[in-house]
């Protein structure tokens, strides 16, 4: 379904509009500051991708104390890259990072190419991420849409197709405001502008500068869009992970590149599955259950049983001796494990504390 065409006048005066209150209520963001790099302008896009800015934030900081330029990334060594990743999610992200700062080396010599449809020939980069580097980074008109713009675009024009469905309805709606004019601060002043007004739930309209334009605050009803399909609810699977530990070290394995956490530290675990069945126990070692949590990945939820095994300190030198597929970890190093590992050793932790 077309969607109707606001007139260009009324569009040329709320953009700017927009720009103007950005300009006093722009969110201070770390990758905002100074020029505008296009590595970093790269790396906060992909932090942001299914994270949320205070979450993505200070790991923005200690990647950029790591890996300040491309280059630098480029020669990291992917272990200590995927360790620096643990706890963002979406570990994919990771792998293709190193990937794409490679390739900008060798093919580009350590330079971004500076338009949309050269960034869209870097690994990993989508036609989210090539429009939004391209805009930012290099002030070029592009039609940057993520799920905050999408927002606005479905209440100023009312678009009732439900999303997904209605993304092509939401672009069309987007590029009619894509203009020369400071295109790098436009996809970033309707960020904001969804951020602090145009909220998911009770968007504060008598605060908005594009309201005159508006057909979702004119109908009475903003809070209705988008609209979405009702979601069906994620499959459920169960594990069980594994923690032997001597009290100092954990030990861990690092998985395969490919698949889900493809290419980080990880806790040993039986797989993921709908029903649990016999288990047998790691390395034939007694185990204790200290309890139970829940995560939920894109695709299913996981309830994940904890069983711990306290070993000698050199027990666990010999199991690592013959078992070289592991190696240990320091407790104290855990935050470079994923967030679903963590948080078995959190159990650990308050068992800890409970017998203390």
């Amino acid at each position: 379904m077309a969607i109707i065409k606001k007139d260009a006048v009324l569009v040329s005066r709320l953009r700017s509009d927009l720009l103007s209150w950005y300009d006093r209520h722009g969110r201070d963001l770390p990758w905002r500051k100074g020029a505008r790099d296009p590595y970093r302008v790269w790396l906060s896009e992909v932090m942001l991708q299914q994270t949320t800015t205070a979450h993505a934030a200070p790991y923005y900081a200690r990647f950029l104390e790591l890996c300040p330029t491309v280059a630098d990334l480029a020669a990291a060594e992917d272990g200590v890259v995927m360790g620096q990743w643990a706890g963002l999610g979406y570990y994919a992200r990771a792998r293709r990072l190193l990937e794409c700062a490679r390739v900008v080396m060798r093919d580009h010599g350590g330079q971004f190419p500076d338009t949309e449809e050269a960034l869209l020939r870097l690994p990993g980069f989508g036609p989210y991420t090539a429009a939004a580097v391209a805009a930012i980074a290099f002030d070029r008109p592009a039609n940057v849409v993520d799920g905050n713009i999408e927002r606005v675009m479905a209440r100023l024009y009312a678009i009732e197709t439900p999303l997904p469905a209605g993304r092509a309805e939401v672009r069309e709606a987007a590029a009619q405001w894509v203009l020369a004019e400071r295109a790098g601060d436009w996809p970033q002043a309707l960020m904001d502008l969804a951020n602090q007004v145009c909220r998911p739930k009770s968007p504060a309209c008598l605060l908005c500068p594009l309201t005159d334009g508006c057909l979702a605050f004119e109908g009475g009803d903003p809070d209705r869009f988008p609209v979405k399909l009702t979601k069906a609810p994620k499959p459920r699977r169960e594990g069980i992970v594994f923690v032997v530990t001597d009290g100092v070290s954990v030990i861990v394995e690092r998985r395969e590149d490919k698949g889900l956490l493809g290419g980080m530290l990880g806790l040993p675990h039986t797989e993921w599955v709908s029903e649990m069945r016999d288990v047998q126990h790691l390395f034939d070692l007694k185990y204790q259950h200290i309890g139970a949590y829940e995560h939920v990945f894109t695709h299913f939820a996981l309830t994940q049983q904890v069983w711990l095994a306290r070993v000698s300190t050199a027990d666990l030198t010999d199991l690592l001796r013959r078992h070289n597929a592991y190696q240990a970890l320091l407790l104290t190093e855990s935050k470079s494990l994923p967030t679903v590992f963590a948080k078995a050793l959190r159990s650990l932790s308050s068992l800890n504390h409970t017998d203390s």
